[in-house]
């Protein structure tokens, strides 16, 4: 009798098992498989446009069939890059004010706002800076199109960071401060390289999170058909590029949306390698 309930017992918790491990593999297997069929388009519609012309030839004039998006390549790294100089130095000083005043008001009140910002539309962060840059200086322009890009990238980053710098043990700071180490010298010797990984995570993917927004680039860099290195002035940029060119109706442009869509695919990719290649180190 007990052998029986005991048996009972055992086969009901295998039950109970096999449909936990079910609930828990089945949307991680949907998730992987939607990630998968994505990036599997992608490369089967991209790879034909992959040639050495693609990479280093700007755009042909419209209807044109060749050329490729130099300009496009050139301009988003102009943008990525002016963005990253200006939200990674902000979102640091941010993450370290919430870590120092930690339980106060203010990191209160900062924390909301930076969650706040996160919620934004991007398209809503591109009128705005079009308002706040392009009107005044009369034209569109790299530089504000890494504004824009910035703000985007801001929150995300300042909270990874915020997070890197928790996880650091209080135990560093508070053994540099027992051997009379300034405060300011143990955060910035000690606590931020503790961090350091946590922080390259952090701008990986605020670089990852910017580099396919196309709303704010429409109203701030707004595009370029010619290669330009003006930060002053209008570049294109990868995302513009798809959107353009996929609302075209000549079928190599199409061709070439579907190229720069797998170059920004790739460079995650890269960018998630990188980061976890660094992390594990």
């Amino acid at each position: 009798m007990e052998t029986n309930l005991f048996a009972s017992r055992y086969a009901r918790r295998k039950r109970k098992d096999a449909l936990f491990r079910l609930a828990i593999i089945a949307p991680a297997a949907f998730v992987v498989g939607i990630l998968t069929l994505i990036i599997g388009q992608v490369v089967m519609r991209g790879a034909a446009a992959m040639n050495i012309r693609f990479f280093i030839q700007q755009q042909k004039p419209f209807g044109e069939v060749g050329g490729g998006i130099a300009q496009a390549i050139v301009g988003t790294l102009m943008v990525l890059a002016i963005a990253t100089a200006l939200a990674l130095p902000l979102s640091l000083m941010a993450s370290l004010y919430l870590y120092e005043k930690k339980g106060k008001r203010s990191a209160g009140l900062l924390s909301g706002a930076v969650s706040t910002l996160q919620g934004i539309p991007s398209i809503v962060i591109g009128v705005v800076i079009y308002s706040w840059i392009v009107v005044p200086m009369k034209t569109f322009s790299a530089l504000s199109g890494g504004i824009a890009l910035a703000i985007v990238m801001l929150p995300l980053m300042t909270s990874m960071i915020k997070e890197s710098l928790d996880l650091v043990p209080a135990s560093y700071l508070e053994a540099a401060l027992a051997l009379g180490v300034p405060r300011w010298r143990a955060i910035v010797e000690i606590v931020i390289p503790a961090a350091g990984a946590g922080i390259l995570e952090g701008t990986g993917l605020g670089i990852a999170r910017a580099a396919g927004e196309t709303a704010p680039l429409m109203f701030t860099a707004f595009g370029n058909p010619f290669l330009s290195l003006n930060p002053a002035g209008p570049v294109s940029a990868l995302p513009l590029v798809i959107y353009e060119y996929i609302k075209s109706p000549y079928d190599d442009w199409h061709q070439k949306a579907w190229g720069a869509a797998l170059i920004l695919v790739l460079f995650v990719l890269a960018l998630n390698l990188v980061i976890g290649t660094r992390k594990k180190r």
